[in-house]
């Protein structure tokens, strides 16, 4: 059996990796190629394209980079050809795979989308393309399954794969001693994963230092990106010299970082939720290009952006969008969350937002299914 799995983002290459290592449990001999990053290469996928190459975000940014993203689109045509994959699995990043999914049905190759797009949030018509060109759609979200049903298609709710990778967890022995941490208490700062949204948040994140000075802040940085990249972002920002000794940048080691930190600064996306399982409070970030999100404000139906809110249908965490995020803003909802009301009050939602979303397991249901229809 080969499959051929296709994932764009950082998040989508945390999950396809745990996919892949329960695909090859199921079936030790199968053959797994495709799209994807690092943590799928290392889980013993062919990466035969980084999804570097097609990360971008917004309505803007991707029109801007249109002639990339259409040529990507073709090469990876020209890889699944190649390869002659007996099922090809998508994860996430819709604009992409939804073109690939109309491409391939044709063929007569079977595509499983593993983690739904947002169609709940905007774009509902799409459900038409799901239905057309999916042969199984697992979904993450409790949500979502009512969702399809609405909509006279059948999916299976999965469970959200991020219990599987905290569950799996192990903390580094001596992690604060290796990385020149010392014993004040911990803020994680999580700007994103992208340049262009890691610029965005960044500065305004690194302003909580001066106004926090018994804290030290620890940025996560992503695995997409070079650790230069930060150290610029810092230098420029380092007017009072305060920056060097109360701010560390740490890679590939998010969950060690929120496994010691006491209040995290989340840009929104797949990190508000690992943070909350963490069970750490979090002021939950976003700002983009004003015209992108002009457009987002119009087109999305959703009442919050961060997936906590989502989950709990409330506003569990503070979300700072837009205008809304400003350095005085920020402040005074970092203050809040170290209060111990406060984060009494967080941890005690988070507690409840676990029940919510189940036991883990997503990867193992999921390539037991996609095993089992493969044939």
């Amino acid at each position: 059996m080969k499959y051929f799995i296709i994932a764009g983002e950082a998040s989508g290459d945390l999950h396809g990796s745990n996919l892949v290592k329960a695909l090859r449990n199921q079936n030790p001999d199968c053959d797994i190629v495709g799209w994807g990053g690092d943590l799928m290469q290392a889980a013993g996928m062919q990466l035969l394209q980084h999804y570097k190459r097609t990360s971008f975000m917004g309505f803007w940014e991707v029109l801007k980079n249109l002639r990339t993203i259409l040529d990507a689109i073709r090469d990876c045509k020209n890889d699944i050809e190649r390869e002659q994959p007996d099922a090809l699995i998508l994860i996430d990043f819709p604009g992409f795979n939804f073109r690939i999914a109309e491409w391939a049905k044709p063929k007569n190759i079977k595509v499983f989308y593993y983690i739904s797009p947002q169609l709940w949030a905007w774009k509902e018509n799409r459900i038409k393309k799901v239905k057309r060109d999916i042969y199984r759609m697992f979904v993450i979200l409790p949500f979502e399954k009512a969702f399809y049903k609405k909509h006279q298609y059948k999916v299976d709710y999965v469970g959200h794969p991020l219990l599987d990778v905290t569950e799996q967890f192990q903390s580094t022995p001596n992690f604060r001693k290796k990385h020149g941490l010392n014993d004040r208490p911990v803020i994680a700062l999580l700007p994103g994963s992208r340049q262009q949204e890691i610029d965005n948040m960044l500065s305004k994140m690194l302003a909580m230092v001066e106004r926090f000075p018994q804290y030290q802040f620890v940025i996560a940085a992503a695995p997409s990106q070079s650790l230069a990249f930060y150290q610029a972002i810092i230098a420029k920002h380092n007017r009072h010299k305060t920056l060097s000794n109360n701010v560390s940048i740490i890679q590939h080691q998010t969950y060690d970082i929120l496994n010691i930190a006491e209040a995290a600064l989340v840009t929104s996306g797949t990190a508000t939720l690992e943070t909350a399982l963490f069970n750490v409070p979090q002021v939950v970030c976003y700002k983009g290009n004003p015209l992108s999100y002009l457009i987002a404000k119009r087109l999305v139906k959703i009442k919050y952006i961060s997936l906590v809110n989502l989950i709990a249908d409330k506003p569990l965490v503070t979300e700072l969008i837009q205008h809304d995020f400003t350095i005085d803003n920020l402040e005074k909802e970092l203050r809040s969350i170290l209060s111990s009301e406060k984060r009494q009050a967080i941890l005690s939602e988070y507690h409840l937002l676990q029940k919510k979303l189940g036991g883990a397991g997503a990867s193992n249901r999921v390539a037991k299914l996609i095993t089992e229809l493969s044939y």
